[in-house]
């Protein structure tokens, strides 16, 4: 039998059943706790030797116990060890987690909080959850902290609270912004990190934990947005654009010629972080605005593209509406950023051979389709009738599997 044990954020120094014959955890644990005289002790590095270790003391009947911070069913050890010796196998002593230590420390609840982990993994994952979401706890590692947090956050309205060392005599817990946190060397002590919108931080009661409740609908009707002139995506046409972008928490959306920000508040709904770009002050005003009327938070971009693309950081998928003789270079721009889709939305037909030429010469496999449809029209007499809406040719590039897994350019 393995029993792991939760350890540390205030809780009392491990005490190891006598008879324990193995002892796995880091130094910090194994250091703190008290141990039977003559255990064998693994101090935690690479896994594979430990868990061969503990595969060695199994097969003779021995009892192991493993050291982990917080609750180790908690984005811990204990998937690694069902998954290697089953369930069954498996006895956890939890403790409070970093997360749960780190909320109760601000005196906030964190049911609405959506927690990611960027322990081992690349960092850009919590970035954009934390561009998307008001309340978000971020484990961290190296590579990935409250320093890399902070330089990928600049700009956002967002205060990082740092949580180190929790439970211990010497914790910190500090608010700052993300240029201050991008200032900082914060060293090896880091727990977890909090990205907080402050405005958001105390969340409606929730029947569900986690923040990451999907919208009721989407492909909303044109009158929920501020638009000009009817300058905006049609519903039917979102739909499909929406259904082709596939956004979701994690992933970056750029809406590039945003115009009312239709598809991007309609990606931030979904979850994603998006960044909307846009060459007109009164576009910008009007993508903010349909933003904040439907709660989301959407970064927007004064600029025109491509030029305004280059700073910007790779997205997962691109939106590119609008038009113009600029397109094929505006598409271009986009699929030698895009990681994983572009989809290009045209009035226009003469502009689509150069729009398609675009992403098939960077690698993209295309599509497209005409949409015309006809809504129903009230008529005199309570009769209806079917009123024509303008085409638009959507095209769409896939970038294949094998393409996006060795990257793109940055």
């Amino acid at each position: 039998m393995i029993t792991v044990i939760g350890t540390g954020t205030g809780a009392p120094a491990a005490e190891v059943p006598a008879g324990t014959a193995l002892v796995v955890g880091g130094r910090r644990h194994l250091d703190a706790a008290r141990l039977p005289d003559g255990v064998e002790r693994i101090v935690l590095g690479p896994l594979a030797p430990a868990l061969d270790a503990v595969a060695r003391h199994l097969d003779r009947g021995d009892r192991v116990v493993v050291l982990a911070s917080g609750d180790p069913g908690f984005f811990g050890i204990v998937r690694v060890l069902a998954e290697r010796f089953g369930p069954g196998a498996v006895e956890v002593r939890p403790g409070v987690s970093s997360v749960a230590t780190a909320f109760a420390r601000l005196g906030l609840t964190w049911d609405d909080a959506v927690v990611v982990s960027a322990h081992g993994r690349e960092p850009r994952t919590a970035v954009n959850v934390c561009r998307a979401f008001g309340k978000v706890a971020v484990l961290t590692g190296p590579g990935a902290g409250p320093a890399e947090l902070g330089a990928a956050l600049r700009g956002y309205d967002r205060v990082l609270v740092v949580a180190s060392a929790l439970g211990s005599p010497g914790e910190r817990v500090e608010r700052v912004t993300p240029a201050e946190a991008a200032s900082r060397d914060w060293g090896p002590a880091v727990n977890v990190v909090l990205c907080l919108d402050e405005a958001r931080a105390v969340g409606a009661v929730r029947t569900v934990a986690g923040g990451l409740g999907g919208p009721a609908g989407w492909a909303l009707p044109e009158g929920s947005f501020t638009h000009r002139d009817s300058m905006i995506t049609k519903f039917e046409v979102r739909a499909l654009a929406l259904a082709r972008l596939g956004p979701r928490p994690g992933d970056l959306v750029w809406d590039v010629g945003a115009g009312s920000g239709s598809v991007a508040v309609e990606c931030a709904r979904l979850g994603a972080a998006v960044t909307a770009v846009e060459r007109s002050a009164d576009g910008v005003a009007r993508v903010r605005a349909n933003a904040a009327a439907h709660g989301v938070d959407v970064h927007v971009v004064h600029g025109a593209a491509p030029a305004a693309l280059s700073g910007l950081d790779a997205p997962d998928a691109v939106f590119v509406g609008g038009g113009g003789r600029g397109l094929p270079a505006v598409v271009t721009a986009c699929a030698q950023r895009a990681r994983r889709t572009v989809v290009v939305a045209m009035a226009a037909l003469d502009r689509v051979p150069a729009a398609r030429a675009a992403l098939t010469d960077a690698g993209f496999v295309c599509e497209g389709v005409l949409l015309q449809s006809s809504r129903m029209a009230p008529l005199p007499g309570d009769v209806s009738r079917l009123a024509a809406t303008n085409p638009v040719f959507l095209l769409w590039g896939v970038r294949p599997p094998a393409a996006a897994e060795e990257g793109v350019a940055q």
